[in-house]
């Protein structure tokens, strides 16, 4: 968790203090957000609003109050489709734009929040601005202006948009340099005045276009929210081909046939291995549940919980806390070869030299998890995620263009980590930015924008990740804290331990960090912790909102607060282990 960073944080400040980056006292604070009110007519929105540069308004309609997403209620207001600098590209010859769009409370709070979106994007989602894997609330619910978009293309399920390299760019980090200007306009011309405050925030793809704005657009947002961020995105899909090698040396089935982008059933010309039987759900649950039993206790509770997710990586030991098959896996041990697949993949992507190419995972007991499962036999083999977003996105020049006989696993078991995986940092012809470059943050210096006229920034990670490494995340906050002398003032990491991505697992992840991220921006009061609780079976009449993998032992709406790294939350001493009210982030 490279807490040992944390001892050159003093010297950090020396070197900043000298080099005038200054202290608290030198950051601004900005006031809070004014209401307005709704002053035109939605009906006629597309005609009357005019001037938006590069943009055309396709649709305007009045939506009623009622529910719209997970039953959260939400205020009359007026939606407003459109698009952005359509062009035909003369690389593919399809037709691009940066559709989008927007959702306009009647009574608005003088607020705008940008929703990035996840995936390889591609799909307009409902711009209600919900975050977190059990949405209690949402940004237009508190009466936010919110826009979503597809960030440049319209092809979510397949990543053949690689191939124009504006459209890369634009996924990467030009959709949002784009719309924010053209947003905040749109809101003026309706109701009289632009945003008092502009807030940002995503998960997964989602929360890397959060810390790629934090870093590229401070100038233009005042609170930003990264969930789940995979800043290192490129990266992580290496990774996670790296991954399919690694269980392919364990798997006990293969696969014949394997499925195109358009689901089109394709006989493999030899037998290649079913990753999916590397390790099985059994054997899963029992690593989780050996992780819990040496664990549990690190944080001062027994409640089959692992709170203390640093503590634990220096207390579990594979070798020695997983007992060693003699015989048939049966699901209660592992084989040495399993063991050895296990601790290569928590310890890191490498390639033949030893070199890494990604960052390590913590152990957590969320390897249980269905979606640690999906995200590591699944998706590291379809079409639409790692190999294709690698071959088609990040790989420079893209690996090949034969889109429609693409194939996910093979492209994933002939990946080489020598010669193929320095393709995301390179450049080529017509693609002149390196995915390293269009999909990343730019150094965490950039930062001091956002910072500097007393913007915030709230990070949360799920310990428990199967894509996006939360030791990866931590190791980001570690270098802001070497570049800033100040980073409690402006900027929190919290992590949820036992979630998956964005979601799920053992976890308490039901949160809201909107309203805690407003209360820092405009009225200068910093987080000590965000409540958060399970949503275990009878929490919920929705289906969608219950997490069925919260522990039979806990109280179905466990809580607990979410502490800002390094703090662990700590159980008191005394009291009930299943409420928040017991626990102190230390």
């Amino acid at each position: 968790m490279n807490r040992s960073l944390l001892s050159s944080v003093a010297t950090g400040a020396l070197t900043f203090i000298l080099t005038g980056c200054g202290g608290d006292n030198s950051l601004a604070q900005l006031s809070a957000a004014q209401p307005g009110t709704f002053s035109g007519d939605c009906a006629t929105l597309a005609s009357s609003v005019t001037g938006l540069s590069g943009t055309v308004i396709t649709s305007t309609t009045t939506v009623a109050a009622g529910t719209l997403v997970n039953n959260i209620s939400m205020p009359e207001h007026c939606q407003i489709k459109g698009k952005m600098n359509e062009r035909v590209s003369n690389v593919d010859g399809a037709t691009y734009y940066i559709g989008f769009e927007m959702r306009l409370p009647k009574a608005w709070n003088g607020r705008f929040f940008y929703q990035a979106n996840g995936g390889t994007d591609g799909a307009i989602s409902s711009a209600v601005g919900a975050l977190g894997g059990g949405p209690i609330t949402s940004a237009l619910s508190k009466g936010f202006a919110v826009l979503s978009s597809d960030a440049g293309h319209q092809s979510q399920t397949t990543p053949f948009f690689g191939l124009d390299p504006q459209a890369r760019i634009d996924y990467g980090y030009n959709a949002v340099g784009q719309l924010t200007p053209m947003a905040k306009d749109l809101i003026k011309k309706v109701y009289g005045k632009a945003p008092d405050r502009s807030y940002l925030g995503g998960c997964s793809n989602g929360g890397r276009h959060a810390l790629v704005a934090a870093t590229r657009y401070g100038d233009m947002y005042d609170g930003i929210l990264a969930g789940s961020p995979g800043y290192n995105l490129p990266k992580a899909a290496v990774a996670q081909l790296w991954g399919v090698q690694q269980y392919a040396t364990v798997a006990t089935a293969t696969l014949a046939t394997d499925k195109t982008a358009s689901g089109t059933v394709v006989t493999l010309p030899q037998p290649l291995p079913d990753v999916s039987t590397a390790f099985t759900a059994a054997e899963r649950t029992m690593i989780g549940s050996k992780i819990i039993a040496k664990c549990d206790a690190l944080d001062g509770a027994t409640d089959n919980w692992v709170g203390d997710v640093a503590a634990c990586q220096q207390t579990f030991n594979v070798n020695t806390d997983i007992p060693t098959c003699t015989g048939a896996r049966d699901g209660s041990c592992l084989t040495t070869a399993q063991k050895t697949v296990l601790a290569n993949v928590h310890s890191g992507a490498k390639n033949t030299a030893g070199a890494a190419l990604y960052a390590s995972f913590p152990y957590d007991a969320g390897i249980s998890s269905s979606g640690w499962a999906a995200w590591k036999f699944s998706n590291s083999t379809g079409v639409g995620r790692d190999p294709g977003a690698t071959a088609f996105i990040f790989m420079t020049p893209p690996k090949t263009t034969d889109t429609a006989n693409f194939l996910g696993l093979p492209f994933a078991m002939s990946f080489n980590f020598d010669t193929d995986a320095p393709k995301i940092f390179a450049t080529s012809g017509v693609y002149t930015e390196s995915a390293m470059s269009f999909m990343t943050p730019k150094d965490t210096s950039n930062l001091n924008t956002l910072r500097s006229r007393g913007g915030k920034l709230m990070v949360y990670h799920g310990t428990a990740d199967p894509v996006f490494s939360f030791n990866d995340t931590v190791s980001w906050m570690d270098k802001v804290k070497t570049d800033f002398n100040d980073t409690a003032s402006w900027t929190k990491l919290f992590p949820v331990p036992g979630m998956g991505h964005c979601s799920g697992g053992p976890a308490v992840d039901q949160f809201d960090m909107i309203d805690p991220l407003v209360n820092w921006v405009e009225n200068g009061v910093a987080p000590a912790s965000v409540p958060a609780k399970a949503r275990g079976t009878g929490t919920s009449t929705i289906t969608a909102l219950i997490n069925a993998e919260v522990p039979s032992a806990w109280s179905p709406s466990r809580t607990r607060p979410l502490c800002p790294y390094p703090q662990v939350a700590r159980y008191n001493g005394t009291g009930d282990m299943d409420s928040a009210a017991n626990y102190s982030c230390k």
